[in-house]
């Protein structure tokens, strides 16, 4: 997983303090480990995974009188319907136990969550945080939240209501190029610094400053 270090803080702070002294908007910018769990995936692939053992049994169905065999063969006469039925139930029940339990492990979960699931959960966990902790935070509502997901790797950009007025999604489009940019090179921190340098210049230019500004959210990374 990506880390973030006490320079890496301070870096990302004095970024923030240096777009800010252009603009009248304010830039909060949060960093969280990860943006859920994803429990509800690893029930997922041992619900998926189950039934494709009952469905391997059921398109072969000599394969369970040979796993039958292995186990339980010797002298003793051939197993009927329900021992047949007793043992699928037992390897079906065994596989979601241990699959769930491998998924415990939140790297390999991580790993086996589709790209498209991190995605929604990352955006949706940002708007969260942007609505509880800068929306209409600013008297000219003009905040913005980068916010950064370490273990997916993943990034948003949620804007307050000003600057909506004046933007759309596609000029923070640039702030989040680089972003991602450094993200894949495993440089974090380096990522944050350069999309809060793209959004002061655009902060600076439809909001540029004033003297009845007033430094309303503090000038720091906030860790979740």
């Amino acid at each position: 997983m990506l880390k973030l270090s006490e320079a890496d803080r301070a870096m990302i702070g004095a970024a923030i303090t240096a777009a800010e002294m252009k603009s009248d908007g304010e830039v909060v910018a949060v960093a969280t480990p990860s943006s859920d769990a994803y429990h509800d995936v690893a029930l997922h692939w041992a619900v998926a995974l189950l039934i494709a053992v009952l469905a391997w049994f059921a398109a072969f169905p000599a394969t369970l009188d040979r796993v039958d065999a292995f186990l339980f063969g010797g002298w003793r006469a051939a197993s009927g319907p329900r021992e047949l039925l007793t043992l699928l139930m037992v390897l079906a029940v065994l596989n979601f136990t241990v699959v769930l339990l491998v998924l415990r492990i939140p790297a390999l979960r991580m790993a086996l969550t589709p790209a498209s699931t991190k995605q929604r959960r990352v955006r949706r966990r940002a708007i969260m945080v942007f609505k509880a902790g800068a929306e209409r935070r600013t008297i000219g509502r003009t905040g913005i939240l980068i916010y950064l997901s370490l273990a997916e790797h993943r990034a948003e950009i949620v804007a307050d209501e000003a600057l909506h007025k004046v933007t759309n999604g596609d000029v923070w489009g640039e702030a989040m190029a680089a972003l991602v940019a450094e993200l894949r090179a495993g440089r974090p921190a380096e990522g944050l610094v350069a999309a809060i340098g793209i959004i002061g210049e655009v902060l600076a230019t439809h909001f540029p400053k004033t003297d009845a500004d007033n430094n309303e959210i503090p000038d720091r990374l906030v860790e979740l």
